[in-house]
């Protein structure tokens, strides 16, 4: 096999295993959308149902190919090892939303989980950018999608749970503040 095989090999199975990623992710999201997730009061600004399939495919292709690019100088930079490790944990956490959200139809468990999800998103961006900064690039439009996704996830629990009052009037008796 030629090395321009062995590239483009490399490069489906990065974008093929980012978007297993989704898959997984869209088996608790499908059945729930037109149901659970259609009667749910939402804000002004929340895009149609139609947009959110293409575009979590477009950011599942470009997750695959920024891993890609990373994969590629492993050998060259021993970064690369702890930075795909730590993306490989992202995915998980990006399934892990979709679960939460749509599957358990918990939108405040979903809202902390995102939060966290979010911060491993910029910390593998730094990785990234340390590794190969091309990688690091591909990566933002996919921190910008989950800033809007957390944002409407918050709004969903203010609307929902905290009946429009400040999420933070709305938890504090839960944790404790008074």
């Amino acid at each position: 096999m030629t090395a321009a095989w062995n590239k483009r090999r490399d490069l489906a199975v990065s974008i093929l295993i980012a978007e297993l990623a989704g898959v997984v992710g869209s088996v608790y999201t499908a059945s729930s959308i037109p149901a659970w997730y259609a009667g749910l009061e939402k804000p002004w600004w929340t895009p149609p149902n139609w947009i959110f399939g293409p575009v979590w495919i477009a950011l599942y292709a470009l997750m695959g190919f920024s891993a890609y690019l990373v994969w590629e100088v492993r050998h060259r930079k021993k970064e690369a090892e702890g930075a795909l490790l730590f993306y490989g944990v992202h995915l998980f956490l990006s399934s892990l939303w979709s679960l939460i959200f749509f599957g358990l139809q918990n939108i405040g468990l979903a809202l902390i989980e995102i939060f966290f999800l979010w911060l491993l998103i910029i910390y593998v961006m730094i990785l990234f950018f340390r590794v190969e900064r091309a990688a690091g690039w591909v990566f933002v439009p996919y921190l910008i999608w989950v800033s809007f996704a957390m944002a409407l996830n918050y709004s969903l629990v203010s609307m929902q749970i905290c009946n429009s009052s400040s999420l933070f009037n709305c938890l504090s008796p839960l944790l404790g503040i008074k």
